[in-house]
Formats: structure tokens, sequence, C-alpha cells
């Protein structure tokens, strides 16, 4: 379970490694580019029911904390679908990854 740290909050934000490896390419595009925006998602297990929403500004600090040493193989689809999330007026939202299979 990876972890975001924003701002002064001492309260992590907890994201599974996979998801957070590729968000945070889609977060550091935006950044680079100096853009501000939100990203939502659902709570996880084990955490209070419901959802939250980070509005994200390149002059805030922000860290990626991800438990696996190694990082995975990122998915092009999946930065595709995150990144076309941003770019909309509903900003980012954590979405799964759709995996196809060819037969």
């Amino acid at each position: 379970m990876g972890t975001i740290y924003y701002g002064g909050s001492a309260t992590p934000i907890h994201i599974e490694d996979r998801a957070l490896a590729h968000l945070k390419v889609v977060i550091a595009t935006k950044l680079r580019r100096n853009e501000s925006f939100t990203v939502s998602w659902q709570h996880p297990e084990g955490e209070p029911e419901g959802r939250s929403t980070l509005w994200l500004h390149p002059s805030i600090p922000l860290r990626f904390v991800f438990d696996d040493a190694e990082p995975p193989q990122l998915s092009r689809q999946w930065i595709e679908d995150l990144a076309n999330s941003a770019n909309s007026s509903g900003g980012i939202q954590m979405i799964s990854e759709e995996v196809t299979v060819s037969e």
C-alpha cells in the first residue's frame, strides 16, 4: 500500500502501489505544466466509508512513498484514462485499471 503526503498534513493518503505509480505519472505531468487540479478516490477497506477529494497545486509539497522497492510496469492505457479524467472539470477520478485479455 503506497502513501501520499500532501502539504503540511500529517494524515497520510493510502493508495495501492500499482495505482499510485500510475497516478504519480499523471500528477507529475500536470504539476510540471504548473496546472492545479483535483484528485478524487473512494476510501480503501479498513478506513471509514466514503470518498475524498484533494486539491493539488504546484506550490504545495507532495511526496509519494511506495512499499514495493521495484516500480511496476506501467499501463499506457491506464495513464491515458487517468490523464483524460485529469483534464475534465471533475479532475482525476481514481479509476480501476481496465485489463484486456487477448485471445
